[in-house]
């Protein structure tokens, strides 16, 4: 009887301890699976429009639209910016007649994260599946010569990732060399801000450069559409598009890409 009770108590222990080694597996699994689905949104720190005495930052609508896709397509989303923390908003852009800037800025979780974002050196890129740059004049300061952001970003791409910007978000791009040491933009069909647009908001002389002019330089194969109409082009596993009316198109494309 006691031989038999024993043998019970053993295997009730087993089981049980059994059941703990399930649960844990399964919640690191679920840690792991959750860890492949997030998409980074890069969002500049610079707010200061040259020597115009206005302020700058990202553009609302670049940000807002496509956090609105992933997050519906069930990705997580997490945001870096070039020194990380607060990353400004311009103001030029803060239109909550949107509603999808609505939600965004009215979101007390979301504006956290946006008032206290990463630092490339905080973020591991095996941890994403893709990487995305929102626009906003100030990225033309900040994005180009960061080159942890630009290491992060071949790194994600190299690893098999979506990478995606739009409007000048493709800043960030012009710098961004692959392992074999061509830049990433090279040879790929992109869309970003036209100098034309660039002219028509009175800003060519303000600007530190021209991105069309760069990302012609880069050797990309540049493409764009009538001024200020939505234009996305996807090229490999790079998505990018012209102007804020291009956001929700890309996010798109990087959804379309990803599953």
């Amino acid at each position: 009887m006691f031989n038999l009770k024993k043998k019970l108590t053993t295997l009730v222990g087993a089981v049980t301890l059994t059941g703990c080694f399930a649960v844990n597996a399964q919640k690191i699994i679920s840690s792991n699976l959750n860890r492949s689905n997030i998409i980074l949104i890069v969002l500049t720190n610079h707010d200061q429009l040259g020597n115009t005495g206005k302020k700058t930052g990202f553009y609302l609508d670049e940000a807002a639209h496509p956090y609105s896709v992933f997050t519906q397509a069930g990705f997580t989303v997490e945001f870096v910016s070039p020194k990380g923390g607060e990353a400004p908003i311009d103001p030029e852009s803060y239109k909550l007649n949107d509603p999808l800037n609505q939600q965004f800025v009215q979101n007390p979780t979301i504006m956290t994260k946006v008032k206290n974002t990463l630092s490339p050196q905080q973020v591991k890129p095996s941890a994403y599946k893709a990487i995305f740059f929102a626009g906003g004049h100030g990225t033309m300061w900040d994005f180009p010569e960061n080159q942890k952001l630009a290491q992060l970003t071949a790194a994600i791409y190299e690893q098999g990732g979506v990478v995606g910007a739009v409007c000048h978000g493709p800043a960030g791009l012009v710098n961004v060399k692959l392992s074999d040491g061509a830049y990433l933009v090279a040879g790929k069909t992109i869309a970003a801000f036209t100098n034309e647009e660039e002219a028509a908001v009175g800003l060519t002389q303000v600007m530190p450069f021209l991105l069309e002019s760069k990302l012609i330089e880069r050797k990309a194969k540049y493409t764009k559409a009538p001024n200020f109409q939505a234009h996305v082009v996807v090229s490999d596993r790079l998505v990018t598009g012209q102007n804020p009316a291009s956001a929700i198109g890309v996010a798109q494309q990087m959804v379309q890409l990803l599953r």
